[in-house]
């Protein structure tokens, strides 16, 4: 039976964590990286394989990787359960917070059914590192294809975020630059603008919300980004990219926990033994790699595009095709 090093397991770790939030496909890098060093690594780290230890190494990074994401937006996912509590209390959607819980969870359904029915085929058909290269090609022409034809509404709201972004530059909310400390202005900065974010994103409505939930279901082909389709969906529904970037998080948070959870009888069972050392040193650099990744990329699409990713996809994937059918 095959096995996890350490050394594997920092690696794929760290990689699952950035390239899980970074639009550019996790489970593509973790297929393709292994292939890519041949030897034991493509060994031990072959997903498609029903024998091998690393769907249970997996399913500990997809926790990590949640509780990352949990612990970076956890105001907002306390106010979103409020919002949920008392929608089920009062039997009545509202306010912006029992709007957006119910929205996660509409958009959350597709793709949840399509993976607890479909999950094991995609798997063993598509998971293969050559497949996974040609999505991760064509992750590159779906991201640079959603900035290319950006909507008319996209493109308003960001200039309307970057219009409210300037009439604020130095001018903080009245008592904050008085009474608290830098740091703290800027966590109050960051929650008002959260509070602001949600609000326009509960204007959309539910039906936008499983359209552009929906896109989460091509994630399920290994090269193909989770966040990176719902980003552009969202923006192809008149999100702008900043707004999109933000519901694609939120939508990926229960999804990727939901995943590992689904799947923990994987650690606990025979596939689990001998490698809780290594799931454990993996899901760390995992869950560290990922709140890096996520506290970046919420201020990297405030003002950036997602061509930079697609370069990388259609480069990096094209190059892994051409390796992997002379090697």
């Amino acid at each position: 039976m095959s096995h996890i090093t350490y050394l594997e397991a920092s690696v794929v770790g760290l990689i699952q964590g950035v390239t899980e939030l970074f639009p550019v496909s996790s489970l593509g890098h973790n297929v393709l990286i292994p292939a890519l060093l041949g030897g034991s690594w493509a060994a031990d780290l072959n997903v498609a394989s029903p024998e091998s230890p690393y769907l249970a190494f997996i399913v500990g990074l997809h926790v990590a990787t949640a509780i990352a994401l949990f612990a970076y937006f956890w105001r907002d996912w306390i106010r979103i359960f409020k919002g949920f509590c008392t929608s089920i209390r009062d039997r009545r959607v509202e306010t912006t917070e029992q709007k957006l819980a119910w929205m996660i969870i509409v958009a959350t359904i597709p793709v949840g059914l399509v993976g607890l029915v479909f999950e094991h085929e995609f798997r063993v058909l598509f998971a293969k590192p050559i497949r996974a290269a040609i999505f991760l090609v064509v992750n590159g022409v779906i991201l640079y294809a959603g900035e290319k034809f950006r909507t008319r509404a996209s493109l308003k709201a960001d200039a309307d975020l970057a219009e409210d972004r300037e009439r604020a530059d130095g001018q903080p909310e009245p008592g904050i630059a008085a009474h608290a400390s830098g740091q703290r202005a800027v966590r109050q900065e960051e929650l008002s603008r959260a509070v602001q974010a949600d609000q326009r994103l509960a204007a959309y409505g539910y039906v936008q919300a499983i359209l552009i939930g929906s896109a989460q279901v091509l994630a399920l082909l290994a090269g193909i980004s989770r966040d990176g389709v719902t980003m552009v969906a969202g923006m192809a529904r008149g999100l702008s990219r900043e707004d999109a970037a933000r519901f694609a998080f939120l939508l990926a948070t229960p999804v990727i926990l939901a995943a590992g959870v689904l799947k923990i009888p994987d650690l606990t069972g025979p596939l689990g033994n001998g490698i809780h050392g290594q799931i454990l040193v993996g899901s760390v650099l995992s869950g560290v790699g990922a709140y890096v990744s996520v506290r970046f990329l919420v201020k990297y699409f405030q003002t950036r595009t997602l061509t930079p990713f697609a370069i990388y996809c259609v480069l990096f994937g094209a190059a892994s095709i051409i390796y992997l059918s002379v090697k």
